[in-house]
């Protein structure tokens, strides 16, 4: 399936059926009341965050959704149906925004959530409505209201825990599937990953985090080298970043220093407060360096690329240090999501009151 995360489309509610203008007519009987009934409400348009998807694609080739209209009203007191809603399907961590101002109207975070994006139009009323004592042939009647139309700006941003940034073959498919459920495609060519990729990762019994695997950063991706930059947007909203830095690249006149400086660049200009995020660096590839020469490469690794955060040193391949890894990532995942708790609100009759101060004796 294509991945898709930006699309754009247009909605339209239902518009309210009109009000009806009717008068009783049975034998015998002259002069008839009014029975004009009411006009049904238009359908309404909501959108629900459905787990099972994972892709904007079916908004990419169907723009136009249109819920249907309300039933006029008919005569014998009978109100017009309502219009059927509609419900768009979307992927969780979808945002709507409008499309002319740019304004966030919806963020759909939560599985199973649905939200009304444009409400149908109020039916119109029939001439039962306006019958009184001093108006009792009422010829008046309201049209039905039209529903709401908008133009959206569908943006898809992945729900994730920790985020994987790297060069292009730098290892971070191959540790994703070392670790986690996630089957990315993997290959000795730059580039292997085209979209990003998803895996939960199990530490222990009802113990798990979420992975996501973005294609490959290189140098100038703010000005459109490679693959650009716009897939950094599925970051901002992990609690942690791991920097994969390739240990032992192919080409030995390639510096992993200069590398990963120019990714921190780019992660820079794309955005402040993804750059500003918890980073930590992971040095993969180690079981392709000579073990006599592992330690002494890791410092001065270290050294010139003068990072202050965590360093870890594993091998995707055979899955040497990742263990240890997995549980350091969950322990700050887990405090991450503590953190992000709102305490709870004490009811203040169960408050505890003061102590009171010793009687003077």
């Amino acid at each position: 399936m294509k991945f898709v995360d930006e699309a754009y489309i247009d909605i339209a509610a239902g518009d309210g059926g009109s009000g009806c203008v009717s008068f009783r007519h049975e034998k015998y009987k002259e002069f008839g009341g009014p029975n004009g009934g009411d006009g049904g409400r238009g359908g309404h348009v909501y959108a629900l965050a459905d787990v099972n998807l994972n892709t904007l694609v079916d908004f990419r080739f169907s723009r136009r959704h249109h819920a249907r209209n309300g039933e006029h009203g008919m005569g014998s007191d009978m109100f017009g149906a309502k219009g059927d809603d509609i419900i768009l399907k979307m992927p969780v961590g979808t945002i709507l925004t409008d499309a002319e101002t740019g304004e966030v109207l919806y963020e759909l975070l939560v599985p199973g959530e649905e939200v009304l994006i444009a409400k149908g139009g109020d039916g119109g009323f029939g001439n039962l409505r306006f019958k009184s004592s001093t108006n009792r042939a009422p010829r008046s009647k309201t049209p039905g209201w039209p529903g709401e139309h908008k133009s959206l700006k569908l943006e898809l941003k992945v729900l994730a825990d920790v985020g994987l940034l790297g060069m292009p073959n730098a290892g971070k498919s191959t540790f994703i599937s070392a670790i986690s459920n996630a089957r990315p495609r993997i290959a000795d060519y730059p580039f292997t990953t085209l979209h990003p990729n998803l895996g939960v990762v199990r530490v222990g019994p009802e113990q798990s985090f979420v992975v996501a695997d973005l294609p490959g950063l290189i140098e100038g991706a703010s000005e459109g080298a490679g693959l650009g930059h716009l897939f950094l947007r599925h970051l901002q909203r992990t609690r942690l970043l791991l920097h994969i830095v390739d240990m032992a690249p192919f080409d030995d006149s390639v510096d992993p220093v200069a590398q990963a400086k120019a990714i921190v660049a780019e992660l820079k200009k794309y955005d402040e407060a993804l750059y500003n995020k918890p980073r930590w660096l992971v040095l993969n590839k180690l079981d392709m360096v000579d073990a006599d020469k592992r330690a002494a490469r890791v410092k001065d690794f270290v050294k010139r690329f003068k990072f202050k955060g965590p360093v870890f040193e594993i091998s995707a391949l055979t899955r040497e240090g990742c263990e240890q890894l997995v549980k350091t990532i969950y322990q700050h995942v887990k405090s991450v999501q503590k953190s992000e708790q709102e305490p709870e609100e004490i009811d203040p009759r169960f408050a505890e009151l003061p102590a009171e101060p010793p009687a003077a004796g």
